[in-house]
């Protein structure tokens, strides 16, 4: 049972990246899902969220137009389409499962690094 996270890695400023998180034998839909990035030596930042149904978004101010959540529940998995990156987004991504819908996580992935350099 675990949310499994892919798709990080190296590109340079403007690039795009897809990291995904999969969910492994845990429920997955009807769970608001939540990306949160971790940059080095900085605390967790939460990024963005999505309804269980696939419905409402929400994106911190500084990614909006640059980020895009998707989900497939039929694949139980979480997708962050990053676009126009900039170096001040270097850091490892999280995906977590919100438990009540109000910020409680219960299960988190163990991250997937994004670096942004040239």
């Amino acid at each position: 049972v675990q949310l499994v996270e892919s798709g990080g890695g190296l590109v340079q400023p403007g690039g795009s990246l897809r990291p995904s998180c999969a969910a492994l034998g845990l429920p997955f839909g009807g769970y608001k899902m939540s990306w949160v990035r971790q940059a080095p030596g900085k605390g967790l930042e939460w990024v963005s969220d999505m309804a269980g149904d696939g419905g409402r978004t929400n994106y911190v101010d500084f990614v909006k137009g640059r980020f895009t959540i998707s989900r497939d529940n039929a694949k139980s998995t979480l997708y962050l389409q990053i676009n126009s990156l900039k170096p001040e987004d270097t850091a490892l991504y999280y995906c977590a499962r919100d438990l009540t819908g109000w910020g409680e996580y219960d299960y988190w992935g163990q991250g997937t690094q994004v670096t942004v350099s040239s």
